[in-house]
């Protein structure tokens, strides 16, 4: 038989509240996505803290949060794009996420994924979805967590070998620990949802996460 999954401590939202308040996103992002200990980053650095966006944006009311959130910052912020560009692994569902939710408003800001390295097998793109866009398309992109910027600024330069045009950066979190402003030197505008300090405070503690961490 299969086992019956725990039911979740959060309540759930109603079908038609489907943009709440910020702060139910970032209830979400403490609960489910912040771990506190240490660890090793994609970055190489290490952190006494860890967020796994992907814990939130592979809820369904996670993703539809994120989703509705980043589709309006990119729109607040960026301009009109003509698609959302996620960096494998975190950013696709991600991008996904604001494409479902333009599609469900009337518009269409399609979703295109972008490989840190083209496989050894089939059509070996490194740009998922980017034959569906014209030449010099407008492109935001989408990351779960922002460090050093590393892979966000080499997924900038896979989207700008594609001919489309970089509209600018996107972060569900900043770690604040120089990733904007290696993507803001490059000339491309950066944002983030939240940052370290909406997770911890300067020395270190939890700022409102799940009881008992520290």
């Amino acid at each position: 038989m299969r086992a019956e999954r725990a039911p979740s401590a959060l309540p759930k939202l109603g079908r038609d509240a489907i943009l709440p308040p910020m702060p139910r996103l970032l209830e979400l992002l403490r609960t489910r996505s912040y771990r506190a200990g240490r660890v090793r980053l994609a970055s190489g650095r290490e952190s006494d803290f860890f967020i796994d966006v992907k814990q939130t944006a592979l809820l369904a009311e996670g993703h539809a949060l994120l989703g509705a959130r980043l589709l309006d910052t990119i729109a607040g912020q960026l301009g009109p794009v003509d698609a959302v560009a996620g960096v494998v692994l975190g950013g696709c569902p991600l991008a996904s996420a604001v494409a479902a939710q333009s599609f469900a408003r009337g518009q269409s800001v399609d979703a295109v994924y972008v490989r840190k390295a083209a496989k050894d097998h089939g059509t070996q793109k490194l740009v998922e979805g980017a034959s569906c866009l014209a030449p010099g398309a407008r492109v935001a992109v989408v990351e779960d967590v922002v460090t050093t910027g590393g892979s966000t600024l080499a997924a900038l330069d896979v989207l700008r070998a594609e001919d489309l045009e970089v509209a600018g950066v996107v972060a569900v979190v900043d770690r604040l620990e120089g990733g904007a402003d290696a993507i803001r030197a490059l000339g491309v505008p950066f944002v983030a949802l939240f940052d370290r300090s909406d997770f911890v405070d300067l020395a270190g503690h939890t700022a409102g996460g799940p009881p008992g961490a520290s």
